[in-house]
């Protein structure tokens, strides 16, 4: 379900990058809705309601959602300093590697992988199966990194499609796949009794 919040903002920029320009009063002043800017501060602004939202009713926010909040206020904000799109077409893929590098250091740092801190007071399973997973993770962030690399700087006109639907689907096989898996390996786990 956290996985599917982290897509709200990401719907909302692509429901107002796809509308026709248009202006638009608000309290006495006219802001253009419609097309990439207008959608970055969408972004920007949606990002910062939902993950407000988490950290009001949570009290905090995990490393992964400070992240990603952190990216798209800088990678959004550039864009919109700047003028120029090309900053926030390097948001997904910066994200995304820096979450496989998070997983991939949690081999070298710590007594235990990342996706086993994360996943581990929900589930029993054996430790080589937790580093098969993190691994699995580790590659699948790395894939999506350049996935949305090559889709945003070579086909242009279909990056925010594929930046929503693309990554949404990628995510949505994975999490099914990893499903079918961990259920395969539930039933070792439980059997796996620390000796006394």
């Amino acid at each position: 379900m956290k996985q599917f919040i982290d897509f709200i903002p990401l719907i909302l920029f692509f429901i107002v990058y796809k509308l026709d320009p248009r202006a638009v009063e608000l309290a006495g002043h006219t802001y253009m809705l419609g097309g990439i800017f207008s959608a970055t501060a969408v972004l920007i602004i949606s990002s910062v309601i939902v993950y407000g939202a988490i950290f009001l009713h949570q009290r905090r926010l995990e490393k992964g959602q400070w992240l990603t909040l952190v990216a798209c206020l800088v990678f959004g904000g550039m864009t919109l300093a700047f003028h120029s799109e090309t900053f926030l077409k390097w948001k997904a893929p910066v994200v995304n590697w820096l979450f496989a590098l998070a997983f991939a250091g949690s081999h070298f740092i710590g007594d235990r992988p990342l996706i086993q801190r994360v996943m581990g007071h929900a589930l029993n399973l054996p430790q080589p199966i937790w580093v098969r997973l993190n691994l699995a993770w580790i590659a699948f962030f790395l894939v999506c990194g350049f996935a949305n690399l090559f889709v945003a700087f070579t086909f242009h006109e279909f990056w925010v499609d594929f930046k929503v639907f693309g990554s949404l689907g990628m995510t949505v096989l994975f999490l099914v796949g990893q499903g079918v898996y961990l259920a395969r390996h539930i039933h070792d786990g439980e059997t796996e009794k620390p000796q006394q």
